[in-house]
């Protein structure tokens, strides 16, 4: 098989140790790949454990930089790593900075309705967990950010600026 100037092998897939599928291409900071050897930001390593707070904290930063679709790839890992009875809210999380993301792609449609099933995932698992701010997160006001800017992006049909338009986690 031919490799190219970077050294990644033609026809082929980018393959771990392990042999399962990754795709090493360099990605900008809205997680969009970009050509193979164009300089990209840096990737948040996959399957990490982290407590609770060292997750949203980690987000938190990210988001901050208008980074949502890292911050997602952490959320996935709390999401897949923590207690069962945590899932839904982590997953619901990810939805909302996935949602972010596609919304400061230009991706009207996609970012209003991830945002949107975020934050009913994110409003079923308070409610049933009885719980309104586990690890500092304020779910009550992500629920109503992610409300709002869906019905904004909808509204105006514009990409929104994910550094500036990103949510605050903790109340």
């Amino acid at each position: 098989m031919a490799s190219t100037s970077s050294g990644r092998q033609t026809g082929a897939r980018d393959r771990d140790s392990e042999g399962r599928a990754r795709n090493a291409r360099p990605r900008d900071g809205l997680g969009r790949p970009l050509p193979y050897g164009a300089d990209g930001v840096a990737r948040q390593p996959e399957g990490v454990l982290r407590t609770p707070r060292e997750t949203v904290a980690e987000a938190q930063e990210l988001l901050d930089a208008g980074r949502p679709f890292h911050a997602h790839e952490v959320f996935e890992d709390a999401w897949k790593a923590g207690p069962d009875e945590e899932r839904a809210l982590w997953r619901g999380l990810a939805q909302l900075a996935v949602g972010l993301t596609h919304a400061a792609r230009g991706n009207i449609t996609g970012g209003a309705r991830l945002l949107r099933r975020g934050a009913g995932a994110v409003e079923e698992w308070a409610a049933s967990a009885g719980r309104g701010q586990p690890y500092g997160l304020d779910l009550a006001g992500l629920t109503e950010w992610a409300r709002q800017l869906a019905a904004e992006v909808e509204r105006t049909g514009a990409a929104v600026d994910a550094q500036v338009r990103g949510p605050r986690l903790r109340g």
